[in-house]
């Protein structure tokens, strides 16, 4: 078995996908997840307007409203998370618009980023901007939490296989949540799904961003991957690709093996450490 083999067998990515059976697929895992730890009375979810959290939103919104409909207490929460303003602040709305969620907040990170970096400025720690933009994600996930808190719910998290094959997350950040309803799709299967959903073009469309650097804001997740989703799905699903972005997202998956795992304790240490 190649790696290639054994990265599709451990993300479960299937070769092609019904859209419609796999939307269903997902709301049902959210619905039964809830039905199972009767605590839970709703789902938190940051968006972005990016394409995975558009997907998620609009399925979890469904997921809340079927619920409901089965005498279940759920709502599907809706946080907008800016760092001051967002450089693409219209397409979270319009993502908004689209999903149409129970409630939203708009919550405005900076000043508690800015708070913690003038904190350790003043302890002479000096933090590149790399950092900094992994602690907004944190700050992000830290206010789902919060929020999830106040009202009996739980966050869910956007991880998908084109995603986790990489590692492009921030550990402890976007790559902390509850439950991940889209682990197994790739970028371009989600992109089915969101067309089938009838989401706007520009939001089923968009190109992937994080835009967690000042330095470099904007800047495309396949720039700072050095491979394309269309080569990244193209490997999950088993097809052959340039030599080039083979070895890239091999190395990328080794190299990110550690955001994908439980902290270590003592009684379980990974195999190279034995």
């Amino acid at each position: 078995m190649t790696l290639q083999d054994e990265i599709i067998e451990l993300l479960h990515v299937k070769k092609t996908i019904d859209p419609k059976e796999e939307a269903e697929h997902i709301v049902q895992f959210m619905m039964d997840y809830v039905k199972s730890h009767p605590f839970i009375k709703c789902f938190v979810l940051g968006i972005s307007g990016g394409q995975d959290s558009t997907l998620l939103g609009k399925l979890a919104q469904q997921a809340a409203e079927l619920l409901r409909n089965e005498g279940y207490t759920a709502q599907f929460i809706a946080v907008r998370l800016p760092y001051g303003e967002q450089n693409d602040a219209e397409d979270a709305i319009d993502a908004i618009n689209f999903i149409q969620p129970d409630q939203t907040f708009t919550v405005n990170i900076k000043p508690s980023v800015d708070a913690t970096y003038q904190s350790l400025e003043d302890a002479n720690v000096e933090i590149s901007d790399f950092t900094k933009g992994n602690d907004k994600a944190r700050e992000r996930m830290k206010v789902q939490y919060a929020i999830a808190a106040q009202h009996n719910g739980i966050v869910l998290g956007t991880d998908h296989a084109a995603e986790n094959v990489t590692g492009f997350f921030t550990k402890f950040g976007d790559g902390a949540a509850d439950i991940i309803p889209l682990f197994g799709l790739n970028k371009r299967q989600g992109r089915q799904i969101l067309q089938y959903l009838d989401a706007p073009y520009h939001l089923s469309h968009k190109i992937p961003v994080a835009d967690l650097e000042e330095e470099r804001p904007m800047i495309s997740d396949e720039e700072a991957l050095g491979v394309t989703y269309d080569e990244i799905d193209d490997y999950l699903e088993g097809k052959e690709i340039n030599p080039s972005a083979r070895k890239a997202i091999e190395k990328w998956y080794k190299k990110t093996e550690h955001k994908r795992v439980l902290p270590y304790h003592r009684f379980h240490l990974p195999e190279q450490m034995q």
